[in-house]
């Protein structure tokens, strides 16, 4: 190459480094001058086949309203309040007289009977347009009188249809017709997580509507009643609560407000509901039968420990019941069940605790035969049990039911 090739080439090469420089100059200044960047993204076959079978198997959440007005217009018509009347007897001791001085020297003072009327208030929900009303036994009980307050300002006077002490339900009848009606949700379909609303008269204030979600389901063992199965939530429940309405985002009663656990008195996140399914049954009994009938073993018993149960003989680990006592000419007793039996099954439920005993005989109808299984004397037994119709039993108001 000649002296003027090679100059050529260095011009070349000069003005091409010259241009890459101005360019990634240019780059790093401007980066938007190249417009954006999309990333390609590879996908192969075996995920590309996967991906619908998972969309598939995943269900999507449906999209939060944006106000609960709709479900609020549906069931509040059907929500009511609820005032009773009852006269209370008190003892009196006149003033100075109650003291331990006075009863060291003179024994118990002397006392007079006071009586004074008692009001409360809580709340109901209409199951039937020609007046028939679900609310909280507790509520009602020992009522003289008992006043119900529509929703559209409508007072009228109620009677006891029928009572449900087991289940802390009852139901009244009021005389109106063509009245709105509460429409129940199915049965099992509330799921922990669901949005909620409690509508009540707390305090006595008037309607109310408080929102919380399904905080827990199938809550026993809480002493608020005989027959437990409650929905946990923490829509907010006071007193004056009781016997209103639970209901979904749909407007469907889910369950009445029963109780709730609070140091002060107030709401504290943890509110109790009975199940619309229990309280449409027991509704349905009530209304047709004036009571609940249920089927009825006739038996004291309490869940193994790891301890009772090496006294009942079986092993640590056995799930059942321990019999402590057989009511007298009973059907457990008819069927030879002694105190000291274990029971594992009634029918074909097996049985873990009270509760699951107490369920398993109550949803046989009276005269129902069932096998009885479990342990006595550390070996298996069995037996057939025809079950009775359980007589009332009643239950006293429990600390913390609304």
């Amino acid at each position: 190459m000649g002296r003027q090739g090679t100059a050529w080439l260095r011009f070349l090469v000069g003005y091409t480094a010259l241009g890459v420089v101005l360019a990634l100059a240019i780059v790093w200044l401007k980066p938007g001058l190249l417009g954006p960047l999309t990333p390609r993204v590879e996908v192969n076959q075996t995920q590309a086949q996967a991906e619908p079978a998972r969309s598939r198997g995943t269900a999507t959440p449906a999209p939060a309203p944006a106000s609960y007005a709709e479900a609020v217009a549906r069931a509040a018509p059907a929500v009511v309040n609820i005032f009773t009347v009852k006269q209370v007897t008190e003892q009196l001791i006149p003033p100075g007289l109650d003291t331990p001085l006075y009863r060291h020297f003179f024994g118990e003072p002397p006392t007079r009977e006071r009586q004074r009327t008692e009001t409360s208030l809580g709340s109901g929900v209409i199951v039937a347009e020609d007046g028939y009303v679900v609310t909280n036994h507790h509520v009602i009980d020992n009522a003289e009188q008992i006043q119900v307050l529509l929703a559209d300002s409508r007072q009228r006077a109620a009677t006891v249809v029928g009572r449900d002490p087991a289940t802390d339900l009852a139901v009244l009848r009021i005389d109106a017709a063509e009245l709105p009606v509460i429409t129940f949700a199915e049965d099992g379909q509330a799921r922990v997580g669901d949005v909620v609303l409690a509508i009540g008269n707390p305090f006595g204030v008037g309607q109310t509507v408080t929102q919380g979600i399904i905080s827990a389901t199938g809550r026993d063992q809480l002493g608020l009643s005989t027959f437990e199965n409650f929905i946990q939530t923490d829509a907010a429940i006071n007193p004056g609560n009781s016997g209103g309405a639970l209901i979904d985002a749909r407007g469907d009663l889910v369950g009445i407000n029963t109780a709730i656990f609070s140091d002060s008195g107030g709401s504290q996140g943890i509110g109790f509901a009975i199940p619309a399914g229990i309280a449409q049954t027991v509704t349905a009994d009530l209304i047709e039968h004036g009571r609940v009938v249920r089927g009825w073993l006739g038996v004291q018993a309490q869940r193994l420990t790891p301890a009772l149960a090496e006294s009942f003989g079986v092993a640590p680990d056995t799930e059942g019941v321990g019999v402590t006592d057989v009511f007298p000419g009973g059907p457990a007793d008819r069927a030879g069940i002694q105190p000291g039996d274990v029971i594992t099954r009634l029918g074909e439920r097996a049985i873990r605790d009270v509760q699951d005993l107490l369920r398993a005989a109550s949803r046989g109808a009276p005269g129902t035969e069932m096998a009885v299984t479990g342990y006595r004397d550390g070996e298996r037994f069995s037996s057939q049990v025809t079950l009775g119709d359980r007589p009332e039993m009643a239950q006293p108001r429990q600390p913390g039911q609304r």
